[in-house]
């Protein structure tokens, strides 16, 4: 399977006006990730916090950055997230992911998400890398 960047990707995509439109940059010699976004009340769940989901899909992303650092598409084939606190919309929010291991095709990913110097949401992920 081959697989093209799209400008209009839910999660980065610069040309998706409904989406977060996160900005991303990657590190090969690091293997790693980050980025920002401003997550507006557009993608809120309750009570003005942030979405569950979307907190899940900029993690996801962040993973999927890092692993996209050893120069390969990649794909989730799994993932696991852990909310530590509510985040709050209108807020601006870092990413970082982080390469943990790869192998073959195969890559464990972890991914950050942090307010204010603290870490509100983290997530792995297992990542197939396109041949």
């Amino acid at each position: 399977m081959v697989l093209t960047k799209t400008e209009n990707c839910f999660v980065c995509g610069e040309k998706n006006r409904k989406g977060l439109q996160a900005a991303f940059q990657t590190n090969s010699d690091l293997l790693c990730s980050f980025g920002s976004v401003v997550l507006a009340e557009t993608f809120q769940g309750w009570g003005n916090i942030v979405h569950g989901g979307i907190l899940a899909a900029l993690l996801d992303e962040a993973c999927i950055y890092a692993a996209m650092s050893l120069e390969k598409q990649a794909v989730t084939a799994e993932l696991q997230i852990r909310y530590r606190k509510p985040v709050p919309c209108g807020c601006q929010v870092t990413l970082f992911g982080e390469v943990i291991s790869h192998r073959k095709q195969i890559v464990l990913a972890r991914a950050r998400l942090v307010l204010g110097g603290e870490i509100y949401t983290e997530a792995e992920a297992r990542i197939f890398l396109s041949k």
